[in-house]
């Protein structure tokens, strides 16, 4: 995902690149402006290039365009002046988006002088709490605040509210293959899914789990334990050839012939026990169904 990275650091060379000789914080009469709610023209400011949200879903955005039409905007937007009759957005692209919806020319909006490192804080840290950012958006969003504002990950849990290892949890996500962040994004895993992907190393292995969670609804716990196999290829055996006799173990090979599975057998030291035939699809249940009725 180092396309959005990339995309983050262009957005703050143009920042900086202000309109030739308009410097922000000697802007004519901006004491006068900067610090109070204003009703602004919406042609009068900028998007946010910083903006961690890429997708707005537009059902949610129509009926917020329907109730500002009958009760207006209950909160400010917040912006910063730039130049002269110009603003460009800190936090509330979703309230500017539903208001142009709505057909509105202005909107009530808090205005303020902030630097560049400022604005990029300011927004980040005001979408990283919102709850509808996926995960990923909200560990470039982190990932951003470090690189472009210099700050520790012990800094940016002061910042956010959220406890170190928290933070060090969505970081991770960014070292998983693009195909996986994609899926966590799309939401097609949970983040559950995707830590338990982490702790596997070859990239393969782990683009392999996440077909097979895609494609069968496997469940974190199941991914969990498949990972243990994976990174403990010898263990499970290890322990079945220690805890059952030989004739149980001569007994789950015929099973799993008959079966065309991997059955499992598990017995207690008193002699109690179960066996396990497992399946992977409403398919697969049938055909072992059917040999059972046999």
């Amino acid at each position: 995902m180092n396309v959005k990275k990339q995309a983050l650091g262009r957005g703050l060379s143009a920042l900086l690149a202000l309109p030739e000789n308009e410097e922000v914080n000697n802007i004519e009469s901006a004491s006068s402006i900067v610090g109070a709610i204003a009703s602004l023209p919406i042609h009068q400011i900028e998007a946010n290039p910083f903006q961690p949200r890429t997708d707005f879903e537009k059902d949610a955005l129509n009926e917020l365009a329907q109730s500002i039409k009958h009760q207006g905007i209950i909160q400010p937007i917040t912006v910063r002046k730039i130049g002269h009759d110009k603003y460009q957005l800190i936090s509330g692209e979703r309230r500017l988006r539903a208001l142009k919806i709505a057909g509105l020319d202005e909107i009530p909006a808090y205005i303020r002088i902030a630097t560049d490192a400022q604005m990029l804080e300011m927004a980040l840290v005001e979408n990283i709490q919102r709850e509808n950012l996926n995960s990923i958006e909200v560990a470039l969003s982190y990932q951003a605040l470090i690189d472009e504002c210099k700050l520790t990950q012990e800094q940016l849990s002061e910042k956010v509210g959220k406890n170190r290892s928290t933070i060090t949890n969505y970081l991770r996500l960014l070292k998983l293959p693009a195909e996986v962040q994609l899926d966590i994004r799309d939401d097609k895993i949970s983040m559950g899914h995707a830590r338990a992907l982490i702790s596997v190393e070859d990239i393969d292995k782990q683009l392999y789990l996440l077909r097979l969670i895609v494609e069968k609804d496997l469940s974190v716990r199941e991914v969990e334990k498949m990972v243990r196999f994976i990174n403990n290829p010898d263990e499970k055996s290890k322990k079945q050839v220690k805890s059952l006799p030989q004739t149980y173990e001569t007994s789950k090979k015929h099973l799993s012939h008959f079966f065309s599975t991997d059955v499992e057998i598990k017995r207690s030291k008193g002699g109690k026990g179960s066996i396990v035939i497992p399946f992977t699809s409403d398919k697969e249940f049938e055909r072992i169904t059917s040999i059972i009725k046999k």
